[in-house]
């Protein structure tokens, strides 16, 4: 038996990266996928690979998870197709990072909304059918959301990222009554195609980031994965209101000299 074996599992941020990484394991896992991305040709082809390796998976057409008729439409084409929602997992995102001094409020305020009301709007939509199927929600934190960087000007992310913390956890409270869990998982440094673009290149502080890292690497999106597939199962059915960091022990070290 499949851990995720039948489950329906809405999954935003397809096209690429943690996303498509997610939508194709969960599927190995038996799930039924719903993927969605703004980059809807690049979500069509995770669709694709996933039908290629023997999955199911639906990508019903271009996903912004900032507008609610949207992502309302997502998750009825969804029901329609599947009978009702078990697993949200709001993966999707965007930031524009820079301190206070640096960044105008606009750019704050589209971080906000990317990466913190994109998750408020997705499991509204999808509260009453998570509520019928007991399902779970995950969402995706970060180690920025409660810990502040000495290398990276992300006031905006920060921000954001520690308010889906919290949501997570009243999430898991108000869900409880109705057996629907929530979790966060939080990574660290993650190696894909947009962090080596901007966090990662080669001009930025954080390129280094590694040798500080205590397991010696960046992440990976199969490791960011590998937990959320373990939360979204029934082996974590006793956990709620989690926040798992997946950092190779970089929050769990004080700054020292490398040796």
């Amino acid at each position: 038996m499949k851990r995720l074996e039948g489950k329906v599992a809405l999954i935003s941020g397809t096209a690429r990266g943690r996303g498509r990484a997610a939508a194709l394991r969960f599927a190995a896992e038996g799930a039924l996928v719903v993927g969605g991305d703004l980059l809807h040709e690049e979500a069509v082809d995770t669709q694709r690979l996933i039908a290629r390796e023997g999955g199911t998976a639906l990508t019903p057409g271009p996903l912004d998870v900032t507008d609610e008729e949207s992502v309302r439409s997502w998750v009825a084409e969804a029901v329609d197709a599947f009978g009702g929602v078990d697993i949200v997992y709001a993966d999707a995102g965007a930031v524009r990072f820079g301190g206070i001094d640096s960044r105008p409020y606009e750019d704050f305020a589209r971080t906000v909304r990317a990466e913190l009301d994109s998750v408020w709007l997705t499991v509204r939509a999808a509260w009453p059918h998570l509520i019928a199927s007991g399902g779970c929600v995950l969402t995706v934190g970060s180690t920025a959301g409660p810990t502040g960087s000495l290398t990276g000007r992300r006031t905006a992310h920060s921000a954001s990222k520690g308010g889906v913390i919290a949501l997570t956890r009243q999430l898991a409270a108000e869900g409880a009554p109705y057996g629907v869990r929530a979790n966060c998982v939080s990574p660290g440094v993650i190696d894909t195609e947009g962090s080596r673009a901007g966090l990662l290149a080669e001009d930025r502080p954080m390129r280094s980031v590694a040798r500080h890292i205590p397991l010696g690497r960046t992440g990976t999106p199969d490791d960011v994965v590998n937990a959320a597939v373990f939360l979204a199962s029934d082996e974590a059915s006793y956990v709620t209101g989690a926040d798992l960091v997946v950092d190779g022990g970089w929050s769990a070290v004080l700054p020292g000299a490398t040796p």
